[in-house]
């Protein structure tokens, strides 16, 4: 049975859709020494190549899912040649694994990693609306006017951004809870309101709480797990 490309990546845990649909453009993928388009199928018997490394289907491989604590410095990022100071290298996990989505070099907190491609875009996609939530210090103080405009969309990147939750902690603390992810998103909202972000931290991704020390990881519980399925069963993956 023929598989896209971008699937077979994902299944043989190579990486996600988004980033092999990225790897095709780039011209790195190769399917009998060809290089696909976006969309072509992989046939039973194909030698199928990323940057020259022959990529092959295990019989049955285990699906890996961790919870990472990211520290500040470290960058979300499989390309250990253009960022030395990646998640890969850092954690040094003994199988190929991945991170689902991003937290920018500056920040810290929750991050997954994984094998399994399938279950990225689902988790990432807006549309998807799951939740994601953040404790952010900022330079000066807030008051009830900036908890408001947060909550109820600031305009960044020619767009408005959806309503979401925002509690004040402290004098310059608050909590944020999205349902999208644009990119630096936070940063950029308190930017339009007058403000820097000083300190960012992801503490919860849907029903995953951060529970590990800084620059540790864990493997999910059988509990988040089947609870992380029900929540991503009426997903969209693309």
């Amino acid at each position: 049975m023929a598989t896209r490309i971008n699937k077979y990546l994902s299944e043989v845990g190579y990486c996600s859709r988004r980033v092999a649909d990225r790897l095709i453009e780039e011209g790195k993928v190769t399917i009998n020494g060809k290089i696909p388009e976006i969309g072509s199928k992989v046939e039973e018997g194909d030698q199928v190549k990323v940057k020259g490394q022959k990529i092959e289907k295990s019989t049955k491989q285990k699906n890996i899912y961790l919870a990472f604590n990211k520290p500040i410095g470290i960058v979300c990022t499989t390309d250990r040649k253009v960022e030395p100071d990646n998640v890969i290298d850092f954690i040094k996990y003994p199988k190929r694994i991945f991170p689902v989505g991003r937290l920018d070099k500056n920040s810290e907190g929750l991050i997954f990693l994984t094998n399994d491609g399938d279950i990225v875009n689902k988790i990432l996609r807006a549309r998807n609306n799951h939740e994601k939530e953040y404790i952010v210090c900022v330079n000066r103080a807030i008051n009830r006017d900036f908890i408001e405009s947060m909550s109820n969309g600031v305009e960044i990147l020619g767009t408005i951004t959806k309503n979401c939750l925002v509690k004040q902690l402290g004098p310059k603390k608050f909590k944020i809870i999205l349902t999208q992810g644009l990119n630096r998103q936070i940063r950029r909202m308190c930017e339009s309101l007058g403000y820097r972000v000083k300190a960012l931290k992801r503490v919860r991704i849907m029903n995953i709480k951060l529970d590990v020390p800084t620059g540790k990881y864990r493997e999910f519980t059988k509990e988040e797990l089947f609870e992380l399925n029900a929540l991503l069963q009426y997903s969209s993956k693309t």
